[in-house]
């Protein structure tokens, strides 16, 4: 069984790290497919290379000496190449790549700014080609261009893979050796260099492990497993052991951060199993995310999360129930500002609309509610900026008759008012929603429910 393997920037950070990276790799002989980051921080006050690299774009852009930065970077290189005695004939062609980054033709800044930050993982990848070749481990650099790795070219810094990508990809063949592929990026029709928005190492590793159907995606990071519930709210929480896709993207929309919830899904469509594990302890088990068909839950829930980058508009108008087009009208207002909602739970005399606040200011929510009244004429009408919302997500809620009273009464019992509550479709997950300052103590007293 091949698998595909994913290394996250603090995993190549320093040579130190690359050791661990190459005898996990050495350790298995199915992990084939290596999916690069670019060095991240080697401690809590360095830099990343993507953001000097993005300095070295703008310096660029601005006309500005970008000298010491450039330096900066190759020498981040460097310094791994040295930990292997890797000489400078061979480390060459990444310096001479970075130094023509300048000179290259883009389309516009934008697609600068892309290429720029694209090569921090291209030449990781390069560079650990070299470095695997030098220690006898038969490998290849595959750049995504060679794969077939085409991407949307509306926004050159958060491009959508196309379809035609999987095509490609079931026609690409390889031998026995090792792939060393970049991630965060892919090439328009036009030939540029586009990155992907969020996740983007992610993201390459599932597009990859979908179109070459690979069975098993394992995902190096720095933590050990996914947990049960935040480690800055719960001490120790209990990792979880297995847990299906559905399970992840609905504990990711409130707050997990182990994976960016969108990056796994061409994995999802694959029905490829991840594995996410902790390069710095590889032989721990990790925690495995599967598709949902064979699964066995083995307990009524699998997490507990919370999110507080939520805001709310609660609306009170008396026969709200009765009177035709007043959802589209709020939605033609919404579509007017360019703003999505996130929610929209209802009664009959009420309604609330639950938004992304980050994605609003101060002027936008105030035009916004002006309009609402002068359209809509509610009898109230608040903004609540301080909207928290908490995700109990399970497989195992659907067979268990009591599971919402026992999600519900450890909060009510800590006397914290619920402004909303919400069951999916699927059964398997509730919405709850609350104040900030009351969520991380509602997040407590289910997790002690359910787990302690």
């Amino acid at each position: 069984m091949t698998k595909l393997i994913k290394f996250g920037g603090s995993s190549l950070a320093n040579g130190d790290q690359y050791k661990k990276v190459i005898n996990i790799i050495k350790k298995d002989k199915t992990r084939q497919i290596i999916v690069l980051s670019a060095p991240g921080k080697r401690f809590d006050d360095d830099i990343k290379v993507t953001d000097l690299l993005i300095q070295y774009a703008k310096a660029v852009i601005n006309k500005q000496d970008y000298k010491d930065i450039l330096n900066n970077i190759i020498g981040r290189y460097k310094d791994i190449a040295d930990t292997y005695g890797i000489s400078d004939d061979e480390f060459a062609p990444i310096v001479s790549i970075f130094n023509n980054l300048p000179k290259q033709k883009y389309p516009n800044n934008e697609y600068l700014l892309a290429a720029f930050k694209a090569h921090g993982e291209r030449m990781n990848a390069k560079l650990m080609s070299i470095v695997l070749n030098h220690l006898n481990i038969k490998s290849k650099f595959v750049d995504p261009k060679e794969l077939g790795i085409v991407v949307s070219k509306d926004d050159p810094n958060a491009a959508d893979v196309l379809k035609e990508t999987y095509e490609n990809l079931g026609h690409f063949g390889y031998g026995n050796e090792k792939l060393v592929i970049p991630g965060f990026f892919g090439y328009t029709k036009d030939g540029n260099m586009a990155t992907f928005a969020r996740g983007g190492s992610d993201i390459t590793g599932s597009i990859i492990a979908n179109g070459l159907n690979i069975p098993m995606y394992e995902n190096f990071t720095d933590v050990s497993s996914i947990y049960s519930a935040n480690p800055k709210i719960i001490n120790h929480p209990a990792p979880i052991k297995k847990m299906t896709y559905r399970e992840m993207r609905e504990l990711a929309y409130a707050g997990f951060s182990v994976f960016n919830d969108e990056a796994i899904i061409p994995a999802i469509k694959g029905n490829v199993t991840i594995n996410v594990k902790n390069t710095n302890m590889p032989d721990e088990p990790g925690t495995l995310i599967v598709p949902e068909g064979s699964f066995q839950p083995e307990h009524p829930i699998t997490g507990v999360s919370s999110s507080k980058h939520f805001s709310a508009l609660y609306l009170h108008k008396y026969l709200l129930n009765k009177e035709v087009g007043i959802t589209l009208k709020l939605l033609q207002i919404f579509q007017k500002y360019n703003i999505s909602y996130e929610h929209m739970p209802s009664g009959i005399d009420d309604l609330t609309v639950i938004f992304n606040k980050e994605s609003l200011d101060k002027i936008t929510i105030k035009s916004l509610c002006k309009e609402i009244q002068e359209s809509i004429k509610p009898d109230k009408l608040n903004w609540i900026d301080d909207y928290a919302i908490i995700m109990v997500v399970g497989e195992g809620m659907r067979d268990a008759a009591t599971t919402i009273s026992d999600i519900i009464d450890p909060i009510t019992n800590e006397n914290i008012p619920i402004h909303m509550i919400n069951q999916g479709a699927s059964q398997i997950s509730i919405m709850i929603g609350t104040r900030e300052a009351n969520a991380n103590q509602a997040v407590k007293s289910i997790y002690n429910e359910f787990f302690e």
